[in-house]
């Protein structure tokens, strides 16, 4: 019996498959984290509230804070898996004319361009957040942390888009596989 070793291209193949998973997974379960932890302070703040009227003070502060760890920590991810919300009304004109393909890298390109703009004004503003000093009033968490994260997954979500619609246009039989 003979027995074939991986070599080493078999093995930076699975390390890439490794990291990808690990960069799709992580996110989600930053979210999945953030969505619980939301849950639960709801609730316990309601229960404080209604029965001890005691309130968390903190809770106005961590809702912001976990509802923009949640929104944004997936929006990369969302994005690559062509995952957004679409209204498909035009999908039949699009695909009888076999101009499916060019609508979904137009699209793609066009959002992920798009993105740059808002990407690059969130980090000015963090920094201007930063040069004030402005912090969550409760919590005293700096406000640009919070800038600085927001404008890193944009702009990561802006080159994933920007990749697809790339894909779109180079490589479509890649674009069109299924995904497991």
């Amino acid at each position: 019996m003979v027995r074939l070793r991986a070599g080493p291209s078999a093995s930076k193949g699975s390390l890439v498959s490794h990291f990808l998973k690990l960069a799709v997974r992580l996110p989600a379960i930053l979210a999945s984290l953030a969505l619980f932890m939301l849950m639960v302070m709801t609730f316990c703040d309601v229960v404080l509230r209604s029965v001890f009227n005691a309130p968390i003070e903190v809770a106005a502060d961590m809702t912001r804070l976990l509802m923009a760890i949640m929104v944004f920590s997936v929006l990369p991810v969302v994005s690559a898996q062509g995952g957004h919300i679409s209204v498909d009304l035009l999908d039949g004109f699009f695909k009888r004319n076999h101009l499916a393909r060019w609508r979904d890298a137009f699209t793609n390109l066009f959002c992920g361009v798009i993105l740059i703009w808002p990407a690059i004004r969130v980090f000015v503003l963090a920094e201007r957040s930063r040069s004030y000093g402005d912090v969550m009033e409760y919590l005293g968490v700096s406000l640009h942390y919070v800038g600085w994260f927001i404008a890193a997954v944009t702009a990561v979500t802006s080159v994933v888009l920007i990749v697809r619609g790339l894909g779109y246009l180079f490589a479509p039989k890649l674009m069109s596989a299924p995904h497991a």
